[in-house]
Formats: structure tokens, sequence, C-alpha cells
């Protein structure tokens, strides 16, 4: 039985229990205080006459207890004579040498720690054999521990050099008295100097290396650096060492604000960590606890009525896991810095809770297998603000260990606004342009819709919002895949082809491999007016880049963008408008849903990380939920998506431009050969809104499409530019009214339109 159960049961302890350290060099008495010991009164009359006996000194114990007595008061009193003797130099020197050299508080090997973008702790690891012992300083603790802490163990802590005489001719006097140890007179640099050297304090060579050790330490760092080293290395039970680990795995919660009733018990627990463990001996945890709250009312740190309800606050039973948020982020930040003490990320800890317990929480109801990914980033500065990799980093049976933000999946429906976005940028068609959805072959190929039926004649903008399978195809065959790949390549993805094939129609349905992070990449490009974004977890200098290849132009973007946030949210919204897509890949393996509003962008997937199937998943029914779920975990009012920008053509169908009232295509294509050059913007026959008339006009683009370089431009038959192989040309009119625009490539051929600008 310990000391101090032993001492709860009203028995009086052990006379090597209290004081003293174990062999593992942590304290395991209660008390180490320089001052302030309540003495244990002397036995009572009751007290059995055998056991009297062996404590008296005319009783049979005389030749065994007395001289143990007389040795330790001799070691106690010949240690304060010894050190305060000038000429002591010799001894000291020998001690000295064999000393370990005084530690630097900021290299002290501690655990290698994973924070967010304020720093707050997402996930440590332990240090060699398993251990606790997270990075810790005096700033970082509740103030009123230290204060709790130096009243309790060592009141003259500010004043003395390291070692308290006055506490050891205290000691020594108690002991001669009660033939026992009542109160330790290491101080808290003693204690640091035990820490630093490991080993036991019950030989009297190992207290005489505490004391010279705690004068070197003195000699060498502050008093703030030495409490740095006490609040980094004490023992708190099992594999905790320091405060900072001992305040996560008890309270859940970082030492910054503690109650009175915590300080106490983390005041309490480095004296005797083993046995008064409050997640294996409450009792003695509570018990060790109320006593250190009783001395310090004693010493005057605390008034009664603080104390007595502090001990009516419950000690806790168990130890809480330590936090472990982003897990799939910190080990890839950790293979990548396997020396960096700190790893920051630019996740943001609160959101990165949240999200992980949404994606727990749904991928329970989707099945015992089944999992969630969710990609959360800042579109404006490319930061990841959260990014949780599957349901349960732990959960064995969803492949928890397996990061889905990463995993090369088929995409399902998602690059649908990707290529309407190609046929905007191009001229060859308007949200509003009229397009067939009805049985077609393409060289073989024949796409049908996701239930099966066929609308016939609709517009772009709805083909997109209800997300039809063969106006897709349609337009992608008029813009080609081999483009659709090379624009998701300049949004930093990395699509993958089977075999290394060439890309074809496939591609625009699924038929290609992407990651929810390649996904959230390109929909950000999208959101900010198609320039990419490049996405980054780990804070990233802010230094001026070229300007990459956009992956649409802006107005192209815009109107991706603008169809996109008409498309109906599921029962489940969230504030603002939110312009997303939802992809159910083939054999309802994977489910997508991508959004944006005007600062952020976020992805989710959900399915099973082995690529089964799964009964009843969809991108609708299962991704799109959670998608507006993370959006209302955001918080916040949403940021407006960005407005319509300069040349945008908002109108219905009737008042469109002949050449865009229906979808030019292949048709068009037919009727002229291959390679003849074609002016795809403006089209033939538009009114263009150049801002001339307000005052503040802006150059018209003119693009082509086909033909081979050099180009010539033509503007009412007048040469405006030669450009060696760019595509497109900017030029400024001199006023409103119709113009022509012409051109010629080297062969010769050449196209020409006429459009209205104002």
């Amino acid at each position: 039985m310990s000391a101090e159960r032993e001492a709860g049961a009203g028995q009086k302890p052990s006379p090597l229990s209290e004081g003293e350290v174990g062999p593992e060099g942590r304290v395991r008495g209660s008390d180490l205080s320089g001052e302030g010991a309540t003495p244990h009164p002397p036995a009572s009359p009751s007290i059995p006459d055998q056991v009297r006996d062996r404590l008296s000194p005319s009783g049979r114990g005389e030749g065994k207890k007395w001289p143990r007595r007389l040795a330790i008061a001799a070691v106690a009193l010949g240690l304060t004579g010894f050190f305060s003797y000038a000429g002591l130099s010799g001894a000291v020197s020998q001690i000295e040498k064999s000393l370990p050299p005084v530690p630097d508080p900021a290299k002290v090997p501690t655990s290698q720690i994973v924070v967010d973008r304020g720093d707050a702790l997402l996930r440590p690891y332990t240090i060699a054999e398993g251990r606790w012992r997270l990075p810790v300083g005096l700033a970082d603790v509740d103030p009123m521990f230290i204060t709790m802490l130096k009243g309790y163990e060592d009141r003259r802590f500010n004043e003395h050099h390291g070692v308290d005489w006055r506490a050891f001719a205290r000691a020594a006097a108690q002991i001669v008295r009660n033939g026992h140890v009542v109160s330790g007179g290491s101080t808290l640099t003693m204690q640091v100097a035990r820490l630093v050297q490991g080993g036991s304090t019950r030989q009297a060579e190992s207290k005489l290396k505490q004391i010279v050790h705690a004068r070197a330490l003195e000699d060498r760092l502050d008093k703030n650096q030495i409490l740095s080293l006490y609040l980094t290395l004490a023992p708190y039970g099992g594999n905790l060492e320091g405060i900072r680990a001992a305040t996560l795995a008890y309270f859940g919660k970082e030492p910054r604000r503690l109650t009175i009733a915590e300080a106490a018990l983390l005041v309490a627990l480095p004296q005797s960590p083993e046995a008064r463990r409050p997640d294996r001996d409450p009792k003695a945890a509570k018990a060790a606890r109320d006593r250190v709250l009783d001395r310090l009312v004693t010493a005057g740190v605390l008034d009664e009525e603080t104390a007595a309800a502090a001990k009516t606050e419950r000690v806790p039973s168990a130890r809480k896991p330590f936090p472990m948020l982003a897990a799939h982020l910190g080990d890839q930040a950790r293979r990548r810095h396997p020396t960096e003490p700190v790893i920051r990320l630019t996740v943001d800890g609160r959101l990165q809770a949240k999200l992980e317990a949404l994606a727990s929480a749904r991928a329970a109801k989707a099945g015992p297998k089944a999992s969630v990914a969710i990609l959360v980033a800042d579109h404006v500065s490319g930061d990841i603000l959260a990014s949780v990799g599957s349901a349960s980093f732990m959960d064995d049976a969803r492949n928890g260990f397996v990061d889905m933000t990463e995993a090369i999946r088929s995409p399902g429906s998602t690059l649908k606004p990707l290529i309407y976005g190609l046929a905007f940028e191009q001229g060859l068609a308007h949200p509003q342009s009229l397009i067939e959805d009805k049985p077609s072959a393409f060289a073989g190929y024949a796409p049908v819709n996701f239930d099966g039926f066929y609308r016939g004649t609709v517009t772009i903008h709805d083909a997109l919002t209800q997300s039809l399978n063969v106006p897709a195809v349609q337009v992608l065959d008029a813009v080609g895949p081999a483009r659709l790949i090379a624009r998701m390549k300049r949004a930093a993805a990395s699509p993958r082809l089977p075999d290394m094939s060439a890309a074809g129609l496939a591609v625009g349905l699924g038929g290609v491999g992407l990651s929810l992070r390649d996904l959230v990449s390109l929909y950000g490009a999208i959101a900010r007016g198609g320039r990419p974004v490049t996405l980054h977890t780990e804070p990233a200098p802010r230094t001026p880049a070229a300007e990459p290849a956009p992956v649409l132009e802006p107005l192209a973007a815009w109107y991706v963008g603008n169809i996109l946030a008409d498309v109906p949210p599921p029962t489940i919204g969230a504030r603002g408008r939110i312009a997303y897509k939802t992809g159910t890949s083939y054999g309802y393996r994977d489910a997508w849903s991508i959004g944006f509003d005007g600062r952020t962008v976020i992805g989710v997937w959900a399915g099973r990380a082995d690529g089964a199937p799964v009964s009843g998943l969809s991108g609708i029914g299962t991704a799109a939920p959670i998608l507006f779920e993370a959006f209302d975990k955001m918080g916040g009012d949403r940021v407006p998506l960005a407005p319509a920008p300069r040349g945008a053509l908002i109108a219905a169908n009737g008042d469109l431009p002949a050449p865009l009232k229906r979808f030019r295509g292949s048709d068009i294509l037919a009727n002229k050969a291959p390679d003849t050059p074609q002016i795809a913007f403006p089209p033939d026959g538009v009114q263009v809104d150049l801002g001339i008339r307000a005052g503040d006009p802006m150059p018209l683009m003119i693009k082509i499409r086909n033909g081979q370089p050099p180009f010539t431009w033509f503007a009412n038959g007048v040469p405006i530019a030669r450009t060696p192989f760019s595509r497109a040309e900017s030029w400024a009119p001199d006023g409103p009214g119709f113009v022509t625009l012409s051109v010629v490539d080297s062969a010769g051929r050449s196209d020409r339109v006429t459009v209205f600008v104002e």
C-alpha cells in the first residue's frame, strides 16, 4: 500500500515514504517544499506497546533505529556545514566532473508537434520510449499554477542560489525529533537537477550531486529558465512528462487556464507520480491534491473558501487522448520536415475538428466500410483550411489510413463546367444557347443520361444545371478532349488516363483519374475568374510570380459560376449563394460535390476507399448535403460570388445574336476545311459593350481557332496587328458602331465577322 493510502487510512507513514525518491528518480513522498511542512504529531498513547517499543530509545529497536536516525541527521547537518565552508573546492570539483552538462532549456528534446494557422495544437508525436513531452514555456502556463507551485515546493525560490540551507537545517531537526523524514529540503532547482541527472535521492552521494548541480544551474541559467525546465521535465505518471502533456492527458486542455483544483493536482503529482496517478487511483490523487490545498492555505497562498471549493471538484479518473487533427497532413508534413520541432500548417484547427466530426457521422450513415473526405481551401490565397482524408484515421474497417483527398478516382460529371466554359471561351455558345438532348453517337461512343431519359431541346444553362450527359459530350466533341486535359493541367491538376491512352470523349463523363485535391484546385480557378491557384498546406512566402496561363477566360469562368449558382441546393442548404456541381462515378463507387462562394472552395468525396460499390451512393444524395453542411460549419456570412465582368451578355435566347441562338459545334465546322481559321470571338452579328458611351472604353478581344500562324488581323480592312503565334489580339475602336473584323493565316485562308461595338 502506498504512503498516501496508509496516511489516508489514519496510519503513520513509513519513515522512508515521504520525501524519498524511487529508482526512476521520481519523488515518492508528498513534501519536498523548502518550508511550511506540517510535522507529524507524536505517537499517541494508544499505539500498541510493541510498536512504541520499537520507536523508543530504550525499546527493542534501539540498536537499529537510533543509529539510522543519527546517520540521517548527520548527513543533513553535515551537508549544511560542508557547503557553508569556504574550502570545499576539491570535493565539489570531483562531483562536478561526474555531472551532466547544464541543459539549454531551448534544446531539451521535446515532442515534435503540428500546429494550425493560429499555433493551436493539431497533433503531437512522442519522443524516445513513447514518452509525451511537449514544448512549453512560462508564458504558456497559468500564472496561478506557478504561484501555487512555488508556495508549496519552494517559497524562497526567487531568493536562494539553488540550495535552501534553512530548509535543510529544518529537515535535519525534524528527522532528529521525529525519527523520519517530515519535510524535505529539496528546492525546485534541486528537483530540476535530479530530473536532469536521473537516478535516486536515497543516498547521500545523490543528494550531494543534486546540490552541486543545482548551484551550477543557478550559475548558468536564470530563474525563468530553471522553471521552464521543471515545467518540461516533471513526471506526471506513466509516459507523461511536463505540465503540457499532463493538462492535455488529464483535462483535455492547454495549461494556459487552470482551475485551482487542477493546479493543485498538478503540484502534487510530480512528488509521487505513479502512486497518485488519477487514472489509476483517483482517491490517492484527490487526497494528495487536498493536502496541497491545505498547505497553501497555511502558507497564505489561498484562502479557506477557495480551497474548500476546489476540494469539491472532481478528480479525472481516466486519461484523454491527445489531439490527432489533420492526421494525414501531419504525417505528410513530418516526412517533409523530420527534424523540425514545430510544423505549422495553414489549417484552421476549429474548422478541422468540426469537419472531422461531420465526416465521421455521415460515413456511419453510409455504411460500415464507407468513408468521407472533405477539402476546404481559400481560393484567394491558396491556403488549405481543412483536410479530412477519411472518416476516421484509426478505423481499419474504413481504411482510414488512406488519404482520400489524394486518391485517384473517376470524377463522374464534375468536369462538365470546364467543358462548357471552353465553349463559352471560344465563342461557340452562350448559357442561353439551345442544344439538343437526344440519342446521339460520336464515332461509336453513345452516351446516355444518368436517369436514362432525354429532354429534347434545352439551353446550355439547363443542360449544365441538370447535368445532362449527351449535350456535354456534344460540346466536348467541338472543343476537343485534348484541350480539356490541357486546361485541367493549367489548374495544377494531374489527370490520369487509362493505359496512357489518348484523351477521348469519355473523359468528359469521368473516363479519367483525378483526386479531390485536383478538383478543388480546378474549381478554385473557376471561382477566381479562370486564374489558377496553387493550393498549399504550409505557410508560403508571398513572393510575386509570373502570371500563369489561365484555365478559362474571365467571362467564360463567370458564365460557368453563374450557372452553377442556379443548381438547386439539397434539402440541407446554407446561407448565401453557392455555385456547386455534383458527380457520381460509374457503378456508384464515388460520390462528389464541389462548390465555391466568393472566398472559399470546398470539395467532398464519399465512397469506399477500396473502390467497391456502395448501394444508394450519389453525388446529389450523398455528397451534396455534406458540402452544404461544411459551408455552414465555416460560420459567418457567405462571401458573395463575383459580379458579372465587363462584356457579359445577359439575355434570353430570343435576344441573342443569330450565331449564338443555337450551339455552334460540329455542324458549323463541317462546312469548312478542318484547318481553316475561324474567328471564335466575338461571334458574327453580336453587340459588344466596351464602355465607349460611358467614357471608360476597354479594348475588344479577338480570338481565332484553327489556321496556320502567323496571323494578320484587320479591322474594316485596315491591318491592326501581326502576331507570330498568338491566337488572340486586342483592338481599341475609335468609337461606337459596326466594325468588320477579319484574319488571314500564313496560307492565305481567312475568316471575318461583323459586330456592333458601343
